[in-house]
Order: C-alpha cells, then sequence, then structure tokens
C-alpha cells in the first residue's frame, strides 16, 4: 500500500468523500434523535406500572402493550440492520408509497436505534431511586406526570454515556445503509474504489475518515458528560431532592 497514492485519491475525490461525510452524519445524527424519542416513549410505557387503583381492563391493556413493545424490541435488536433496511423500504416502497432512500434509511436506523435506546432508558429510570417515584406520588402525580417531570430527565442523564455510544455506533453502522443505495461514506467509497481499482488505499482512507468522525464524537461527548457530572455535583443532593419533590408537587397542582 502507497501513502502516496492515498492522498492522492483523498486529494482527487475529496467532494465525493465530503458528499458521503455529509450524509452519513445527517443519517446517524437523525436517526440517533429519532431513536432516542422512541425509546424514550417505550422504555417509558415499559417502566410504569398501573396504579392499585387501576381497572382490570387497563391492567389487561398494559400487559398487551408490554408484550408488544417486547417483541418490538426483540425483532429490531436480534436482525441485521441491512436485513431491516432491505425489507422494509422495498415492502414499503412496493405496497404503501414511493418513499425516497434518504427518507428510508433514517426511519430505518430510527427505529433500529429505539429498540436499543427503550433498553438503556429503562436500566436508567430502574437506576433512580424508588423514593423519588413514592414522593412525586404522594403529592399526587399519576404515573404519567411522575415519569415524565421527575423520572424520565434524571434516567437521561445517568444513561447519557449509553445514549452517546450509540450515536458512535450508528456512525459506523450507518454503512450497511449502502444496500438500498444510500450515498454515504461507504457507498461513495466502494464508487471510487471500483473507478481507481485503488483498493487497499481508498479504503483505508475511508477507515481514517470513519475514526476521524468516530473520535471527535467521543470527544464532544466526553466533554458534554464531564459539564453534565460537573453540574450534578455542583449542586448538594439536599438541594436534588428538594428539586426533584417541588417539581413533583407542582406537577401535582397542574393535575
Amino acid at each position: 500500500m502507497s501513502f502516496q497514492k492515498c492522498l492522492e485519491i483523498l486529494v482527487c475525490y475529496l467532494p465525493s468523500f465530503l458528499l458521503g461525510i455529509r450524509t452519513t452524519l445527517l443519517v446517524a445524527f437523525s436517526g440517533t434523535l429519532f431513536g432516542l424519542l422512541i425509546g424514550l416513549i417505550v422504555g417509558g410505557i415499559r417502566a410504569i406500572r398501573p396504579d392499585r387503583t387501576a381497572s382490570r381492563g387497563k391492567r389487561r391493556m398494559k400487559k398487551i402493550l408490554d408484550i408488544l413493545l417486547r417483541i418490538y424490541i426483540e425483532v429490531f435488536r436480534g436482525t441485521p440492520m441491512m436485513v431491516q433496511a432491505v425489507f422494509i423500504y422495498y415492502l414499503v416502497y412496493s405496497n404503501i408509497v414511493r418513499w425516497d432512500k434518504m427518507t428510508a434509511a433514517i426511519f430505518v436506523i430510527s427505529i433500529n436505534t429505539g429498540a436499543y435506546m427503550a433498553e438503556i432508558v429503562r436500566s436508567g429510570i430502574q437506576a433512580i431511586d424508588k423514593g423519588q417515584n413514592e414522593a412525586a406520588r404522594s403529592l399526587g402525580m399519576s404515573s404519567f406526570q411522575t415519569m415524565e417531570s421527575v423520572i424520565l430527565p434524571q434516567a437521561i442523564r445517568n444513561a447519557f454515556p449509553a445514549i452517546g455510544n450509540e450515536l458512535i455506533v450508528n456512525i459506523k453502522d450507518s454503512s450497511v445503509l449502502m444496500i438500498i443505495s444510500i450515498t454515504e461514506l461507504m457507498f461513495q467509497s466502494n464508487s471510487i474504489a471500483g473507478t481507481t481499482y485503488r483498493f487497499t488505499e481508498t479504503y483505508f482512507v475511508t477507515a481514517m475518515i470513519y475514526l476521524f468522525l468516530t473520535g471527535t464524537s467521543s470527544i464532544v461527548l466526553g466533554w458534554i458528560e464531564r459539564k453534565m457530572n460537573h453540574t450534578r455535583t455542583s449542586i448538594p443532593q439536599s438541594d436534588t431532592t428538594f428539586s426533584s419533590i417541588s417539581l413533583a408537587s407542582k406537577g401535582g397542582e397542574d393535575s
């Protein structure tokens, strides 16, 4: 392998690499954001426990919903994203609507990420002291109000490292979306390699670009995490508890 050739390929095909980087980042960031929203909804619903006064019908509906959400999580965590992309894209394209490839790519990576985010959020919720939930409920908040105002904000902060890791994974795993002809970084690299017949040099440049993207993301996420931890440790524990109870009280009054 010639490093000079690597540099020549990078300089000569820089616009193609930049187009691939832009598409990769767009799909990865959008998919992670929408996946987090899905994970918050699914993880929050799975973590909610019906009130003791809830009717039998509500308890039965909650049980059915838990089963359906569990199936969703197991299916999308247990099958490759490449298979999901092909199946979902062509199924919808052929039978429902002729959507564009970018929309399909973001949709696929979002629902795939949502399955992982749901378990991340659920573990973050379980790490929160049960006393905060009991304090909020004693002030008259419903299960939904407690989850939305007290539990989920803390769960996101607890699970932030795992959430950031999903973004890094999505930057790399977006490469499988070339199967539906998304012009992301790997798709562009295959085109360049096929044009130049310099496969080793082209993929070396691609690997360095992926390393740069994931490394930069890790640095930024680490900085955000340190800022969040600094903010948390700078507030006395008594003030944190008081804030949670005050927030619960406000939610109870609004309800």
